[in-house]
């Protein structure tokens, strides 16, 4: 019983999960599926790409004369 090869190497390495990917910008290690895709974490992304201006808080109501011939009902 000696003799008998064993069925794994003593001195392999683990297996680790998917090999690491860091932030372009900062070099923090990324998690997310999306900010391993793009290079760049949430922070880095938003700083890059911020978001446009939200054009629905730019409306307003305006004061509008009524139209000849209609009457307003009181």
């Amino acid at each position: 019983m000696g003799d008998e090869p064993l069925a794994i190497a003593i001195d392999s390495a683990p297996e680790e999960g998917p090999p690491r990917v860091c932030c372009r910008l900062c070099g923090r290690p990324l998690t997310g599926t999306d900010s391993r895709r793009t290079g760049l974490g949430p922070t880095c992304d938003a700083k890059l790409h911020p978001p446009g201006p939200d054009i629905r808080s730019r409306r307003h109501e305006v004061a509008q004369d009524s139209l000849p011939g209609f009457d307003q009902a009181p």
